[in-house]
């Protein structure tokens, strides 16, 4: 049974309640969903119902391909002038001995690692760290392009680059066009954890305010510059805070249509002020990339980031919304393993990656950051050199 036919059979349940059955009609006819039925999704709707429609999104958008991309991370220092409570990662800088800080000759060497290796992407974000600013950034960028020209740089949370032109006394626009001309391409999405007020106040309440973060996308995207955006799930918001937070989001999305990918991030609970919270379920995880998937009709991509939630749960949610599972990470990032994530030691080749996808009867397709197909491995034989990359 394809999955026309399944939302068929949906909307022709006369069992159905009336309000699932109209988002059935909505999803199936291509219409977008309000606010409140985003919620009723939430409260009432099983993983089977969500995941039908999310998979016609899904297949309608992107057919059975699954996106990745070579890449790596680099997180120059996990001291934080900010205390958030959610975060195993960062040290504050009391707490200076706990954390680390790379120099600038670390950094670049960890780039140079990479020489003659297929990499497309560096990921740059860890704490914010008081005395590396604006133009210390802006010069390592422009160092890391001079050693590796070709290679896109993805860097600074909305709440790095707030505190940066704060800093700096520059506005967010000078900010990211010092930025831009020395080599940043895009953002990452982090930092925007949930967007109401009230939950923001008792999770994160130093940092950047849910409108300075949509602000400095917004004003990214109209020098050029696209971004991505997360949402923190499963702590102590209510499903109408998720919705809230992506309808943020897509009202954004539909001004500028600058971001890439939405990423649903998985709280977890391990080495943290909020451990005391249990973590969502892996049905409850599936059930909100599905909504997610079907709420956020403007957005082209949804990332379930493999690192998080693991290799088995990453599958499962190439069934319930999901296009793209990130990337080789190559063991190069420590903000999730810290916070008891299912990888600890996150690094995939390419061969793998691409069996993980193939095991689930998905097409692996290799992807830039901005989703150009660099290659399409579906029919691709590995040879033991590139199974190594």
């Amino acid at each position: 049974m394809n999955m026309s036919t399944s939302i068929a059979s949906i909307i022709a349940d006369t069992s159905l309640p009336k309000g699932l059955k109209n988002i059935a009609e909505k999803i199936y006819s291509h219409e977008r969903i309000t606010f409140d039925e985003g919620v009723l999704l939430y409260e009432t709707a099983e993983l089977g119902f969500v995941g039908t429609l999310a998979n016609y999104i899904r297949e309608k958008k992107h057919g059975d391909n699954v996106y990745f991309n070579r890449n790596f991370h680099i997180e120059p220092t996990n001291i934080c002038v900010f205390d958030c409570k959610f975060c195993s990662y960062s040290r504050l800088t009391k707490h200076k001995a706990e954390g680390w800080e790379l120099s600038e000759e670390e950094i670049l060497q960890l780039v140079r690692n990479y020489d003659g290796k297929p990499v497309t992407e560096v990921h740059i974000v860890g704490g914010v760290h008081p005395k590396m600013g604006l133009m210390y950034f802006a010069e390592l960028i422009k160092k890391i392009k001079t050693i590796r020209p070709d290679i896109h740089v993805k860097a600074f949370t909305a709440v790095e680059l707030e505190y940066m032109c704060r800093k700096a006394k520059v506005s967010y626009e000078e900010g990211l066009r010092i930025l831009k001309d020395h080599g940043q391409d895009s953002l990452p999405g982090g930092g925007a954890e949930i967007f109401n007020e009230e939950i923001r106040k008792q999770i994160c309440d130093d940092k950047c305010t849910a409108t300075e973060w949509l602000l400095m996308h917004e004003t990214a995207h109209k020098l050029g510059m696209p971004s991505n955006a997360t949402m923190l799930y499963g702590h102590i918001e209510k499903f109408e805070h998720r919705i809230d937070h992506m309808n943020r989001l897509r009202i954004l999305q539909d001004k500028t249509k600058g971001f890439n990918t939405f990423i649903p991030l998985k709280f977890r609970n391990q080495g943290n002020q909020m451990s005391h919270i249990n973590e969502s379920t892996v049905i409850e995880d599936l059930r909100n990339y599905a909504i997610a998937r079907i709420y956020m009709d403007n957005f082209a991509h949804l990332k379930a980031y493999w690192p998080m939630i693991g290799r088995t749960t990453a599958q499962l949610s190439l069934s319930f919304g999901v296009d793209d599972i990130d990337g080789t990470i190559d063991d190069s990032t420590k903000i999730y393993t810290m916070a008891g994530s299912e990888e600890q030691s996150p690094k995939l080749t390419t061969q793998q990656l691409v069996e993980m996808i193939k095991q689930v009867n998905r097409k692996p397709i290799e992807r830039d950051t901005l989703y150009n197909v660099i290659t399409d491995y579906s029919n691709y034989n590995f040879t033991n050199e590139d199974g190594r990359d």
